[in-house]
């Protein structure tokens, strides 16, 4: 141990004589080149001038030349300076590149070694995003010579080795600023549209008056009334635009080439009808200034009544529907929820495959429209208990089928892209290629019925091959996200409901209780940590993974059923999903719905009136043409 010490002791002596180093008298210094003061240097130099306003006012115009002037003047007072040009953007945002044409073009002229030195008036002329402040910067100072950039309000020569401290935090000041001014203005746009002063860019059947308000073009209303009427005849967008552009009908942009894209824009736009949606689009981020759409991101305004319509409200919602089935396939026909009011599945509402405009309040509106008074669920009522004379079954349970195979079961699956049946479920039905499902929000239940081809709300289920009658995937994309809402399940995960067969007669139903369901979550969805820990942990690198494939799906229950396998058997022997078909003791599982609607039947242009207009309205506008022609 004493041995040790002593060594230690030396070392660190050893140490100190070296670093006393020798005398100044044996050192010669050779000093560094001075720093480059801007000012003072003799050098020659090629100057580049950035200037840039951030709008179009017309005010601003004055800002622009006289920056463009005093940075004239500054480059000719001295003698080693040579202007290369001023670089001028008017009208661009200092928060992002995107449209600063002039400002990219003398980067490239520094790269290419044009210039050797930038000038502009301030940080936040040159860049709004510390970014590209910094990150221009520090390009330009490695270049082989460096290009200096000068902020001469601030004072900062970039060259200089104490610059970069200073113009972080000055860049930093300058974007937080852009950010105010964001705020301020999303403020200032809430408050002006709370109070009705509503921005009104141009618009294909209107003209503004002198005091910005819309009124009516009625030649360029012509168009506008063609195009709804022909929609709601059954025309697509594409013959519409091919149809105005034969008729050599003018655009707001004044051209005579229609396209499919400019006919939907106009169909959605609900100015036509007399009202005003405000804050359709949003941008949420104030650095890029991209406009995204708003789907409840930020508040929305709709004022009615706000100038003269040219198509009625009606005529209006009507095609905003049609626009909705179209996209699922589902062309020329208006949406209409309908549901059962009697036999076993009363209260019980169709679904319709190609249906997206209808929302889960809209199916419990129409399901509670059905009963007199407010409705009360099946799991509200009195439970089954033993009969004298009977086995206590007391404290027993039914275990849940989905503990045991699924194989040979009832049994449907949920995702967000697709809907399946087990080849069992299909098999109970004798090979009926089309059901219908139904689903009763305030009970959880879904049925599903056969029916024909032709039933408003058919849905083919199944395929045949040499005889043999399987599942086939169904398409969901424009409901099954207000189911997903009705049943409360979340998107990302997928689920699985066993089914229990009912038939009295000739009439039979698979019922799906759609709490009792098996969760499949996706590995990406869960925390990793664990299993991350676990590899590196334990397995140390000496053992591999069991399997090295996919991951599966993780399957899941409900909460609920922690404690128990299943219902006790009282409760069993009324399950809610066999109980809803034997309570009210009736049957009559084939009754068809009926339509609903919360609101006044819309009184829509029918289709005899509006072939007239349309007709008419051709004729005008081919009359229009051949007298231009002459």
């Amino acid at each position: 141990m004493t041995e040790n010490k002593y060594y230690i002791d030396d070392r660190k002596l050893r140490i100190r004589e070296r670093y006393k180093g020798s005398t100044l008298d044996d050192v010669e210094i050779i000093p560094a080149a001075p720093q480059e003061n801007i000012y003072d240097s003799e050098q020659k130099k090629r100057v580049a001038v950035y200037a840039r306003v951030s709008t179009d006012d017309p005010r601003q115009t004055s800002s622009f030349e006289l920056q463009k002037n005093h940075y004239t003047d500054f480059v000719s007072r001295r003698s080693n300076w040579t202007l290369v040009g001023i670089y001028a953007d008017e009208g661009i945002s200092g928060t992002s590149l995107q449209h600063r044409d002039a400002f990219l073009r003398m980067i490239d002229d520094c790269l290419t070694g044009k210039i050797d030195l930038i000038v502009t008036k301030s940080v936040s002329r040159f860049a709004r995003n510390i970014l590209d402040c910094i990150g221009y910067v520090r390009q330009l100072a490695g270049m082989k010579p460096p290009v200096g950039v000068f902020f001469e309000t601030e004072n900062i020569y970039t060259l200089d080795s104490s610059s970069e401290m200073i113009l972080s935090f000055m860049a930093t000041m300058a974007q937080e600023e852009s950010h105010n001014k964001s705020e301020i203005m999303n403020a200032s746009i809430d408050m002006r549209f709370h109070r009705g002063i509503l921005l009104t860019p141009p618009l294909l059947g209107y003209d503004q008056d002198e005091n910005g308000k819309l009124v009516i073009n009625q030649k360029e209303a012509e168009t506008v009334r063609l195009i709804f009427f022909m929609y709601l005849f059954g025309y697509t967008c594409v013959q519409i635009s091919d149809t105005l552009t034969k008729l050599e009908r003018h655009t707001k942009k004044n051209n005579t080439t229609w396209s499919p894209g400019s006919i939907l824009q106009i169909l959605q736009n609900e100015r036509c009808c007399g009202d005003v949606l405000a804050r359709k689009t949003w941008t949420p981020n104030y650095l890029d200034h991209k406009s995204v759409k708003n789907k409840n991101n930020r508040n929305q305004y709709k004022w009615k009544n706000t100038h003269d319509a040219i198509i009625s409200r009606d005529d209006f919602i009507a095609v905003q529907r049609l626009i909705s089935n179209a996209r699922y396939g589902n062309k020329g026909i208006l949406p209409e929820l309908h549901v059962i009011q009697n036999g076993a599945l009363k209260g019980f509402v169709g679904v319709n495959p190609h249906w997206a405009v209808f929302k889960a309040a809209d199916y419990r509106s129409a399901s509670e429209s059905v009963y007199d008074g407010a409705y009360t669920s099946v799991e509200n009522e009195p439970k089954i208990e033993a009969k004298s004379g009977d086995f206590d079954l007391r404290g027993f349970e039914i275990a849940r089928a989905q503990f045991f195979d699924t194989a040979e079961k009832i049994c449907i699956t949920f995702s967000s892209e697709y809907i399946v049946f087990s080849a069992k479920c299909i098999r109970r039905f004798d090979k009926a290629q089309y059901i219908e499902m139904l689903v009763h929000p305030g009970e959880y239940l879904l049925v599903v019925r056969p029916c024909a081809k032709e039933v408003r709300n058919a849905i083919r289920w199944a395929k045949q091959h040499d005889g043999q009658y399987f599942a086939r995937s169904i398409s969901c994309a424009a409901y099954i996200k207000t189911l997903f809402e009705l049943f409360g399940w979340k998107l990302s995960c997928k689920y699985r409901i066993r089914g229990v067969f009912k038939q009295k007669d000739e009439e039979a139903v698979v019922v799906f209780n759609m709490q009792e369901t098996e969760i499949f979550i996706p590995q990406d969805a869960l925390d990793t940590s664990m299993e991350t820990q676990l590899d590196s942990d334990l397995l140390n690198g000496k053992v591999k993974p069991f399997t090295n494939g996919p991951k599966k799906d993780i399957m899941a229950y409900p909460a609920t059923w922690a404690n128990n396998f299943g219902n006790n058997f009282y409760r069993n022997a009324q399950a809610c999903e066999l109980m809803a078909f034997d309570r009210n003791g009736t049957w009559n599982v084939h009754e068809q719905g009926q339509p609903f609607s919360d609101s006044p039947p819309l009184s829509v242009t029918n289709a005899e009136v509006a072939g007239a207009q349309i007709k008419q309205l051709i004729c005008n506008m081919q009359q229009e043409v051949d007298n231009d022609r002459e």
